[in-house]
């Protein structure tokens, strides 16, 4: 991979030689707590690469791969051949970008991947996987990771983030963040069963709308005792309207008897949820993040079959700004709202988005996400950001995956923001390249180090 890889403006080219090394803080991510603290070297490229990757298995279903190579009982070396042949062709998607990228860094291999080249590949990687032993935590460390924020659920027991923090010969980070999904699908199947659960470990009995708020506050103390710093909540619904106590009391209760809860009683539950969980988020210091316009498991069929997480989301529809407001302004209201980061996996609402986060302290337009995690889409991002609100307070990028060579990520980001900002320079734009360079570091590395504290 080249020096200048995607940059092709001089003083970007300068901007990236300045900020590249610094350290990587992956502050969303979907990371095994307990692979990192067991650290099982990899027997081969393909479990390292194709293993719950999901971004991989829908590129390989788009190519027309049979599902016995995606998530079946195919051989690891069979996987590898059929991503091999995906991805030859895959121009302009990311991970044909990251593909390369991670071949590089991780492996010092230039070749592009190919069918054709995927036995000499496979061959090179597995040899250097085997005689380095490489692992999650080496792997980690050879990307120069310094702080990672897994992605859990509230009733989580967290027992493997208390041993890593225990383990002194592992200096990377790790922490839990407080997920939510769980608790705001009341009509899920299974949740009485999971609200019994949040009763158990949080030793409250939850038979009334308070006992939840309590158990609630309690799984939140107990997340921070652990480090957490950050909560999140990426269900495909929004709240379009705030219930009052009685209300929300009404429709978690159905939920518990397993009576069906209306739509109106569900969004008003959510509402005064949002509203009651940001109250305790601020006062312990933790950032609330949103991740808007999602579907969920869009493939019946798949979802039923192979379960979710599997491939099957996609864009959702925009979430009308009004309800939007209509939480934040409340939360606001009611004392102030705690740092905010907003994504969107729908592009097309990204300028209201950050026109809404500018009408309020302490909100910010988050990372490119997921289907807007490619090239274009990082652009476009870092425009909107920088034309309707500030860059100068943008989080940088973070990986939001469960591969641990995913941090190839950053470096892809650090690229095309480093190219982006090389360009406004260059054309007169930003006129001077000291600010340019700390804008740089800020960006990528620096405030999000303030933010969790340092």
């Amino acid at each position: 991979m080249k020096e200048d890889y995607l940059i092709s403006s001089e003083t970007g080219k300068k901007l990236f030689r300045n900020i590249k090394g610094l350290p990587i803080i992956d502050y969303h991510c979907h990371l095994s707590p307990k692979e990192i603290y067991q650290d099982r070297p990899f027997n081969n490229i393909g479990e390292m690469w194709l293993g719950g990757d999901h971004y991989k298995w829908r590129l390989m279903r788009a190519f027309g791969v049979d599902e016995v190579y995606i998530t079946g009982n195919a051989s690891w070396r069979d996987k590898f051949q059929k991503f091999a042949e995906t991805i030859a062709f895959a121009a302009g998607n990311p991970l044909y970008h990251w593909t390369q990228m991670e071949l590089s860094l991780y492996f010092g291999i230039e070749q592009p991947l190919s069918g054709e080249r995927a036995e000499e590949i496979w061959n090179k990687a597995n040899l250097m996987i085997s005689e380095q032993k490489l692992s999650p935590r080496k792997l980690i460390t050879m990307s120069n990771v310094e702080y990672i924020a897994t992605t859990d659920d509230i009733n989580d027991s967290l027992e493997y983030h208390q041993k890593i923090r225990d383990d002194a010969s592992f200096s990377t980070t790790v922490v839990p963040s407080f997920r939510i999904d769980n608790l705001l699908l009341i009509r899920r199947e299974g949740y009485r069963e999971y609200i019994g659960r949040l009763s158990e470990v949080s030793g409250i009995t939850i038979d009334s709308l308070k006992s939840l708020q309590n158990a609630l506050c309690n799984r939140l103390d107990f997340f921070a005792e652990n480090g957490c710093k950050f909560t999140d909540v990426g269900i495909e619904y929004f709240p379009d309207r705030i219930g009052d106590e009685d209300e929300a009391w009404s429709a978690f209760s159905k939920a518990l008897a397993g009576q069906t809860v209306t739509d109106e009683e569900f969004h008003g539950f959510l509402g005064y949820i949002y509203v009651f969980l940001a109250s305790e988020y601020r006062r312990r210091n933790m950032v609330m993040q949103w991740h808007l316009s999602v579907k969920r498991s869009a493939n019946g069929a798949m979802f039923r079959k192979i379960g979710a997480d599997c491939g099957g989301d996609c864009i959702g529809d925009v979430i009308k700004g009004d309800h939007i407001i209509r939480i934040l302004d409340a939360i606001d209201s009611d004392g102030g709202l705690p740092v905010t980061i907003l994504y969107t996996l729908n592009p097309t609402s990204a300028p209201a988005l950050s026109a809404i986060a500018g009408s309020f302290r302490n909100v910010i337009c988050g990372a490119a996400w997921w289907f807007c995690d490619h090239k274009r889409g990082i652009e476009e991002q870092l425009n909107v950001v920088a034309q309707t609100g500030h860059i100068g307070t943008f989080l940088g990028m973070l990986t939001d995956s469960r591969s641990f060579l995913s941090y190839a990520r950053h470096d892809y980001f650090r690229r095309i923001i480093c190219n982006l900002i090389g360009e406004w320079v260059d054309c007169g734009e930003f006129a001077d390249y000291k600010y340019a360079e700390k804008l740089a570091q800020n960006i990528c590395y620096k405030n999000i180090r303030k933010l969790i504290g340092g």
